[in-house]
């Protein structure tokens, strides 16, 4: 019975040898792959954080060499977060102007009324037509007679008044757009007026002279009205005699 129960204990104590293996076996086995699939997964992290830098250093190549217009559109995500790729952009379209501004002088004023001359422009086909059925135009040219280049732009502010000033006409302006100009010393530019004549003995305004005074300034260049009559629309809301803009 000794030798049996013995042969049985040494056969038990067999299989746990053996299970054991077989465990440690499984255990390295396991390992090994896990070890594998992190060693798998390094090229899909490597491939992140590459896209990620290249993703920022487009960004940073940008700023350092804007113009590079291939890489707006990848840059789109950075420009959300961060704006670096919109900046040099911004900067780009913004500079035009500035640069602009620098060739048509740096500091250039604008057009004072003492370094300017007014006057109807009168030869040719200037005269407004006498006989026109509505409103026909007129024009007044202002001109640099200084030794500087200025600014003009915009609506010069316009009053006739009568032959004692005691009756003004402050005209209204139109809605025409407008932008600025460049006179150089001696240049010229003009302004049109739209006038509503008339010839008949009631109803009318007759002005002597007209106070013209430009864009920003306060105070005006006085010129005799060369014309004849118009219609009195002092109070009216939308008269056929206004001003149109510098241009």
């Amino acid at each position: 019975m000794r030798s049996i129960t013995t042969a049985r204990t040494a056969r038990r104590r067999t299989l746990r040898v053996a299970a054991a293996a077989l465990t440690a076996a499984a255990a390295l086995s396991l390992t090994a792959c896990s070890g594998a699939d992190a060693a798998g997964s390094k090229p899909a992290g490597q491939s992140g954080s590459g896209a990620a830098a290249a993703t920022s250093g487009g960004a940073g190549s940008d700023a350092a060499a804007p113009g590079s217009d291939t890489q707006a559109a990848p840059g789109a995500n950075a420009d959300a977060k961060t704006g670096a790729m919109a900046g040099p952009a911004g900067k780009q379209s913004g500079s035009a102007p500035a640069a602009n501004a620098g060739t048509s002088g740096s500091g250039l004023e604008r057009c004072h009324t003492s370094g300017l001359k007014a006057a109807f422009a009168t030869g040719g086909d200037a005269a407004p037509d006498p006989n026109a059925s509505g409103s026909t135009t007129t024009s007044i040219v202002l001109t640099n007679k200084g030794s500087r280049a200025c600014k003009i732009g915009g609506f010069a502010g316009v009053d006739l008044k009568s032959e004692n000033g005691g009756e003004r006409w402050s005209l209204t302006r139109s809605t025409a757009k407008h932008g600025s100009i460049t006179l150089q010393p001696g240049d010229s530019t003009d302004f049109t007026i739209n006038v509503l004549l008339t010839k008949e003995d009631t109803g009318f305004y007759q002005p002597a002279y007209a106070d013209v005074t430009p864009p920003n300034e306060t105070s005006s260049l006085t010129i005799a009205w060369p014309w004849g009559t118009l219609v009195d629309q002092r109070g009216a809301t939308h008269p056929g005699t206004f001003v149109n803009p510098i241009g």
